[in-house]
């Protein structure tokens, strides 16, 4: 059971995931922490992980290091994207292993589930499908973790537990128009069509100060301004946005994903998961007839909207941007829809805490 002065290693404490479950394991009195700064550990680096894990020998591991993006950055970085979290996983779940880590979660995506998947996805109708063809590598990255785990945990008698979370949104999230997930994205298009609308050129000079887009930055004339915004869709009378509007997507904030994550550091063992969901008590290696298997657990909120209906909101009750959507129909929806069945995360006693449009809320008054 962790203690308030147990040694906990966060991998990615720096992103999304990561400085969410720093915060909430701080909040809740937890004080003894361990980092890999890039700058120091490279995570896809054996050598540098062994010399890691020998140094610090940490007690409790979150694994939320990864190399993520939306749609265009999964479906053109294909090889970085398998190559480095097979690495950043295998390095860290297997040293986790040889230093007796007492428990580690490991962090995947609901992108693990097959592209025409039963809704909502229940954790057992993994591999069960065709995947869908533009995150396939991120999601083949992703079931090979959940499957190292669990294999581990089998074999060796490790406390591993894999949580698959729904689409996330928060505090310190990536708002790169070319590599950030749709959230953060219809966000930052907003925001800058308003200031657009506005005529608001130092603001939106603010904007690329923070966060440029590609060469362009607050420095560059107002032209190559306009210029690069029109490439990303974004015009003073309209935005630009990917697909048709209609699949469905479900949103987790950050904030909820960490308690979940800690509640389950807290609360629930591997031993539980196969008491609860296969009846065995004690699963010895080669010596049981029972497939254990989709040992992971869910975590979103049960609920979904369309792309369109979140790009509504954004504009007319967060942004309050005045201009126009048109649907670019020739580009691609990407899975139609990507729901998560929560029944087994909320037999152990959680649920989610965030409404979407509090949320929303939240993270654009941060952004700005």
């Amino acid at each position: 059971m962790m203690n308030k002065n147990s040694k906990i290693y966060i991998a990615g404490n720096n992103g999304l995931v990561g400085s969410a479950i720093l915060r909430n394991l701080k909040s809740k009195g937890y004080t003894n922490f361990v980092f890999t700064p890039h700058s120091q550990t490279d995570l896809s680096s054996q050598e540098s992980v062994i010399e890691f894990f020998k140094r610090e020998k940490p007690e409790y591991v979150f694994l939320a290091a990864a190399k993520v993006g939306g749609i265009v950055a999964n479906n053109k970085y294909r090889a970085e994207f398998i190559y480095q979290n097979l690495q950043i996983q295998n390095n860290i779940i297997h040293q986790s292993y040889l230093n007796g880590v007492k428990k580690l979660i490991f962090l995947g995506s609901s992108c693990i589930y097959p592209k025409n998947c039963p809704q909502p996805m229940k954790e057992n109708y993994l591999l069960t499908g065709d995947l869908e063809f533009t995150n396939e590598p991120y999601a083949i990255a992703k079931i090979a973790g959940i499957k190292m785990c669990e294999s581990y945990n089998l074999q060796y008698g490790t406390n591993f537990i894999s949580v698959m979370p729904t689409n996330l949104y928060g505090f310190n999230d990536n708002f790169d128009l070319e590599k950030s997930h749709v959230l953060p994205a219809l966000i930052r298009k907003m925001h800058l069509g308003k200031l657009l609308t506005e005529n608001n050129i130092d603001e939106i000079r603010n904007d690329l100060k923070k966060n440029p887009i590609e060469s362009i930055n607050h420095k560059s004339n107002s032209e190559d301004i306009i210029k690069i915004l029109a490439k990303y869709g974004i015009f003073k009378d309209s935005i630009t946005l990917w697909g048709t509007g209609k699949p469905r997507r479900e949103f987790l904030h950050s904030d909820d994903l960490a308690d979940a994550c800690v509640f389950l550091a807290e609360n629930t063992n591997f031993k539980d998961i196969l008491r609860d969901n296969f009846n065995v008590e004690n699963y010895i290696a080669g010596d049981s007839n029972i497939e254990i298997k989709n040992t992971h657990i869910n975590i979103g909120t049960g609920k979904d909207l369309s792309i369109e209906e979140l790009a509504n909101i954004i504009k007319n009750e967060i942004t309050e941007y005045k201009g126009k959507i048109i649907w670019d129909t020739d580009k691609p929806d990407g899975t139609f829809q990507k729901l998560l069945d929560v029944t087994k995360l909320s037999s152990y006693g959680w649920n989610y805490k965030t409404e979407l449009i509090d949320g929303l809320e939240k993270v654009y008054s941060e952004y700005k």
